[in-house]
């Protein structure tokens, strides 16, 4: 049975993937098309990629404080001003890219152990406490929903919406190969304990 750190870290590699083959569908947008009205919690594909965007980078700042042992900034909502912080989805895809990237260095580091320490989330008008775990659990989840709503408005354009609801299924890794290529990801790395 590997821990439930090595899941979480799992999670975050899933994250990456999803999101590397939302943008490649995405890429294929025109800018009228990533931009334009639709029907959803947030009003363009656009609008919602900058949001699941600045929303990773306001908890990963609060997590990676966390991990080394400093206090989070007092003005937590800088994340959010601009709300929309990049214009072309090529734009957002690279920031995204990192964000990943951050996600999946800072589950690598963690152990069973550390999955109970309490983060502190700056909120506007207050100091939010959370575990770790639940913390992390909310993140996979906050972008699990807005891939999901910018997958649904894929389907209103000519761009075919890609598959996103896989995980690592041991028999499956050749569905994922070229993906894993693109990323420079192998399933030994994924899955090494």
């Amino acid at each position: 049975m590997q821990p439930l750190s090595h899941y979480l870290l799992t999670q975050a590699y899933n994250n990456g993937w999803a999101n590397h083959r939302l943008y490649k569908a995405c890429l294929q947008l025109t800018q009228d098309e990533f931009v334009a009205p639709r029907c959803s919690f947030f009003p363009s594909i656009k609008a919602t990629l900058n949001h699941l965007l600045t929303v990773d980078w306001f908890y990963l700042h609060m997590l990676e404080c966390e991990q080394r042992g400093e206090q989070p900034d007092a003005d937590g909502e800088r994340f959010f001003d601009p709300e929309q912080p990049f214009a072309t989805c090529t734009d957002l895809h690279a920031e995204q890219a990192q964000a990943d990237h951050r996600l999946i260095a800072y589950c690598r580091g963690l152990s069973d152990g550390d999955l109970g320490r309490y983060v502190s989330v700056v909120r506007p008008d207050r100091v939010q406490r959370e575990q770790r775990l639940r913390l992390l659990a909310h993140l996979f989840e906050h972008q699990v929903h807005h891939r999901g709503q910018v997958h649904a408005m894929l389907s209103d354009t000519a761009v075919r919406p890609p598959q996103l609801d896989e995980f690592f299924c041991e028999e499956e890794a050749e569905l994922r190969a070229g993906d894993f290529a693109e990323l420079g990801w192998t399933e030994e790395q994924v899955w090494k304990v």
